[in-house]
């Protein structure tokens, strides 16, 4: 099984409503733009992080049309240092490659190891969507199907003010 297909088992053994939709290889907001379906949902941005340290790992997921700068976010995430972890750091906790990051890497962390940090502000939507760990894809899926599919995971996890 392929890793969306993997997502879309997982989210109808959830329960959870949701579609989706192909398209052409889209690794980065800038290209997904190009494919992405008018279908009322909130696009994500998905950054994978890890502490100076390298024993905590960090998932943050906000607005696609903000940016944040890393000084910026180890400020209001209060964690220390960050910085961008490696592909095999990515592959290891969320099982993804590079340009595919999204919450739904989140099945493949059965220790619950990464924590996830989200902007508040994503609330205020009714569906956000993201890659379902392949970005040839997207899902869009309702907030609270979302709460519901995170609650599943186990993973922590918090809302923030992050800009």
């Amino acid at each position: 099984m392929n890793r969306k297909q993997t997502v879309y088992q997982y989210l109808n053994e959830l329960g959870v409503e949701y579609s989706s939709y192909d398209h052409p290889e889209a690794p980065t907001i800038e290209i997904a733009r190009n494919y992405w379906q008018n279908d009322g949902s909130k696009h994500c941005k998905n950054l994978f992080f890890r502490n100076h340290k390298g024993n905590r790992h960090y998932l943050v997921v906000f607005d696609c049309d903000r940016n944040i700068a890393i000084h910026d976010l180890e400020q209001r995430l209060h964690q220390g240092k960050l910085s961008f972890a490696s592909e095999a750091r990515m592959e290891r906790y969320l099982g993804l490659k590079p340009g595919s990051v999204s919450p739904f890497g989140l099945i493949n962390d059965t220790e619950n190891h990464v924590h996830l940090f989200l902007d508040q502000n994503l609330k205020q939507y009714e569906a956000l969507s993201f890659h379902p760990n392949d970005n040839t894809s997207t899902v869009r899926i309702g907030f609270e199907d979302f709460i519901r599919f995170l609650e599943k995971c186990g993973n922590s996890y918090e809302f923030l003010e992050l800009y």
